[in-house]
């Protein structure tokens, strides 16, 4: 069974995670999840706690959850999965800030990560964006996305997550393919 810890960052698409868990869970994935600041403006602890029948990690500090989350949720995951990965979230990254929970949980781990792009298509296409995301790559991080289509914004383009089923079939994959490895 797959271990995944789910990153949900503040845009407008972190309503789709929740699908993203169920899609997860009903494939048989134990699925953990850390919330961001700003994805809790946007999706509730209490929903994902819920949909993946664990505690949501918000705090890098909150002893009650793991023992030192970061490098326990480290340790524990098969892969990190964030979904969705704003800009902000994407820089921090690229720069190895540590600043939430779940920029010190992926500079923790050794495990593949993938993240998944929802942000305006001019914030996609802006040159610091796509330099942030070629050191994500650089450094061995899947980018999933993003997609074109409609935006929070009422316009169409380049930058909505891709659709949660499209999102948990990549993720099992990439897992199904790591057990093999393993053997």
């Amino acid at each position: 069974m797959p271990r995944v810890v789910l990153g949900v960052s503040g845009s407008i698409a972190a309503y789709k995670s929740a699908e993203i868990i169920r899609g997860l869970v009903k494939a048989g994935a134990e699925t953990r999840c850390v919330l961001t600041p700003n994805g809790s403006r946007f999706i509730t602890a209490l929903t994902l706690a819920t949909l993946s029948n664990q505690p949501v990690a918000q705090d890098p500090f909150d002893r009650s959850l793991w023992d030192m989350a970061h490098v326990s949720l480290a340790a524990w995951a098969d892969m990190i999965l964030v979904a969705p990965a704003t800009a902000d979230l994407m820089a921090r990254l690229a720069c190895g800030r540590a600043e939430t929970l779940l920029d010190t949980l992926i500079l923790a781990s050794t495990c593949p990560v993938a993240v998944c792009p929802a942000l305006h298509e001019n914030m996609w296409l802006h040159k610091a964006t796509q330099r942030n995301v070629a050191l994500l790559k650089g450094y061995g991080y899947a980018v999933w996305g993003p997609g074109k289509g409609d935006l929070a914004s009422g316009g169409q383009g380049l930058g909505r997550l891709l659709d949660p089923e499209e999102i948990v079939s990549r993720c099992l994959d990439l897992c199904a393919g790591l057990r093999k490895k393993r053997r």
